[in-house]
């Protein structure tokens, strides 16, 4: 077969393998967008408007107008007690009441995260923010009349970002719906499974490791008892998030103490991602050994050692043991760890200042500190989060709440990240420039792509509407209209990227400056955004997409198992395809095997650089199966030890 002729997994469903449109990725551009429609978040503190007085569980409230005064906005406003002091790693308790009227028209502090000094934001951070049509506090709407609810999960690696990054207020002024957005705990202050945590914990919530999973409930558990204040449905939630968030609505979505809290979801570039306690809490070498008696850590389902991943809890405290002074070594942390109790152990831990805490990481990255950091998420407790994989959960061999869902992927997410890692990308002092090999930028992109919608949405879609019939949708979102500023083509270097759909989805087409750095066509990219806008709003209000609000879109069907079916939809400028219906259905293993046999990779050294990405990023290939790929040709192109975010591991250390 010719390389021009080898499927692409760009356009097979508008008829063509050999669909190649615009490539690519800027980073850098994307999250100067995202920062820029969020400035509307912050400034100088709003005008009160008295008619936005609401009554809540906690106390009486007073918020804001915004959009020409055809939104509401209260903002700032607790769900959960301050999780501070002797309540830092415990499961987050109500928030308490307040006397008289507050004024809730600035945000709440954003959660502890690298980015400032080199520290940001406060523990105290358990707020949210919400938006609704303006009305009077008489004229809220009341039973059948209420709005459905929309309840933001921002991304950011679970380690980094905050919920009014991207203002909601356009959903809210065109359709009518009640948007939510909510800050919770990121990190290792977010998601820290440890034996001696659990040794103290209150019960089986304080024992999970998953606060950060808690908070979310914490603050749905709010909604529904405070949103018909608002005119919002507490019996009509629909959450939704990205990148991260996508990820914590699957989390949502398999877990027994989120049950009843929403009735739709909708997940954008995120995948069902969960950790075992050993990937968790053990050391990245020797298989564990990280608790206090030096005994051997957590174990996997078998009973088996486990190693666990850079970042764990293990690793963790060695680095702090070693930065505090109580060793001088690795070794000599582990002996030190091997003599302390579990009590003693937790006492160090919570002693600690957050900049102290994240220290280890901020060593890790030397000179230049990224706001994200890796460390291990999501924690199967078997209590907030089942055992055992998380498609195999969705798939029914586990509970899971069983709700409408809409799941979907950007074509070239990976490209966001590329942007600043690959070898193929021309630098001037640091910043792109444009390619040195557009033909591999462009394959290993595609390759990153498909192998995310693979994971995020095609498998875990097919195994939803497997168990859950026609009340599952998928998307790929296509968009790829970047202009060219300053000789340098954004087209070629960003594409359908990585969180590119946030702007559309939240009606960002207007950003001012920002614009020329976006939009080739700010027109054509603002029907799109009302389009998907539309969907989004009708998926809240019936828990079906359809043909959207106004019912003048093109119908965006269930998928199908069913070969040749209506599959996902493909989300595109009306210039550059249009909304169209895809019929494809892909899978890791597909993914794999076609990279292994793509002829347009021209030596063992180009199709293995494509399988070390898929070990970097995503668990569908493990370092042993990378060694065996390629009939083991991969075998001379080692992995190496770096991976794309700054993270905690003995391979790190100069005396590993």
């Amino acid at each position: 077969m010719p390389a021009s002729a080898f499927p692409s997994f760009r356009g097979p469903a508008r008829g063509s393998f050999a669909r190649f449109s615009r490539s690519s990725s800027v980073a850098r551009i994307a999250l100067v967008a995202l920062a820029v429609g969020g400035m509307g978040c912050g400034g100088s503190e709003p005008e009160v408007d008295s008619s936005s007085q609401r009554k809540l569980e906690q106390g009486e409230v007073v918020g804001h107008t915004t959009e020409a005064g055809r939104v509401q906005a209260w903002r700032g406003l607790p769900y959960a007690a301050p999780p501070v002091g002797p309540l830092r790693w415990r499961a987050p308790e109500p928030a308490p009441a307040w006397e008289g009227v507050r004024t809730a028209t600035q945000s709440g502090s954003r959660c502890v995260q690298l980015g400032g000094e080199p520290v940001q934001g406060s523990e105290d951070c358990l707020y949210l923010d919400v938006f609704a049509p303006a009305v009077a506090g008489d004229a809220v709407p009341r039973g059948d009349e209420r709005w459905p609810v929309l309840f933001w999960i921002h991304g950011g690696g679970n380690s980094m970002g905050w919920g009014d990054q991207v203002p909601p207020s356009a959903l809210v002024r065109d359709h009518e719906v009640v948007v939510v957005t909510i800050n919770y705990r990121l990190g290792i202050f977010g998601w820290l499974s440890h034996p001696a945590l659990r040794a103290s914990a209150r019960g089986p919530l304080d024992a999970s490791g998953n606060f950060g999973t808690l908070d979310m409930i914490q603050a749905l558990r709010w909604v529904r008892e405070n949103i018909a204040e608002f005119g919002g449905d507490p019996g009509n939630v629909t959450i939704f998030g990205e990148s991260a968030g996508g990820v914590n609505v699957y989390s949502l979505l398999i877990s027994p103490a989120a049950t009843g809290l929403f009735h739709a979801a909708i997940s954008q570039s995120g995948m069902p991602a969960t950790v075992t306690r050993a990937q968790a809490e053990n050391w990245t070498d020797e298989g564990g050994g990280n608790d206090a008696a030096g005994s051997g850590g957590a174990v996997d389902a078998v009973g088996a050692l486990q190693p666990g991943l850079p970042g764990s809890s293990g690793e963790l405290l060695l680095a702090l043991l070693r930065q505090e002074g109580r060793a001088s070594s690795r070794a000599e942390a582990k002996q030190t760890i091997a003599g302390m109790t579990e009590a003693e152990i937790e006492a160090f831990l919570r002693g600690l200042s957050p900049e102290a805490l994240l220290q280890p990481f901020v060593d890790v990255m030397g000179d230049e500190v990224m706001p994200m950091y890796m460390s291990p998420a999501v924690v199967r407790d078997g209590v907030v989060i089942p055992e055992g994989r998380p498609l195999d959960v969705l798939a029914g061999l586990g509970g899971h709440e069983r709700v409408p869902f809409i799941a979907g992927t950007n074509r070239d997410e990976h490209k966001l990240f590329f942007l600043m890692s690959s070898p193929h990308v021309e630098r001037l002092f640091g910043l792109p420039t444009g390619l040195k090999n557009a033909r591999l930028y462009d394959l290993e992109g595609e390759y990153g792509g498909a192998m995310w919608r693979a994971m995020g949405a095609d498998e875990p879609v097919s195994a939803l509407a497997a168990r859950s019939g026609p009340s599952v949708f998928a998307y790929r979102f296509d968009w790829d209209e970047e202009p060219r500023v300053l000789g340098v083509d954004l087209a070629k270097l960003l594409g359908a990227a990585h969180a590119l759909d946030l702007l559309f989805v939240f009606g960002q087409t207007e950003l001012g400056f920002a614009n020329r750095f976006v939009y080739d066509d700010p027109e054509s990219a603002e029907r799109l955004s009302h389009a998907m806008r539309s969907y989004w709003a009708n998926f809240a209000y019936t828990h079906d997409p359809d043909r959207g609000r106004n019912d003048d879109l093109p119908d965006w069907e269930p998928w199908s198992n069913e070969p040749e079916a209506p599959k996902y939809l493909i989300l595109d400028s009306d210039r550059d395809g249009g909304i169209e219906v895809g019929t494809d259905r892909i899978d890791a293993s597909l993914v794999l095997a076609r990279a292994e046999r793509d002829p347009r990779l021209a030596s063992d050294e180009e199709r293995c650089r494509v399988f070390r990405n898929f070990v970097q990023w995503s668990e569908a290939l493990t370092p042993e199966g990378y060694a065996a790929i390629a009939s083991g040709a991969c075998r001379a192109h080692p992995l190496g030890t770096r991976t794309p975010f700054p993270s905690l591991s003995h391979e790190f250390d100069p005396e590993g």
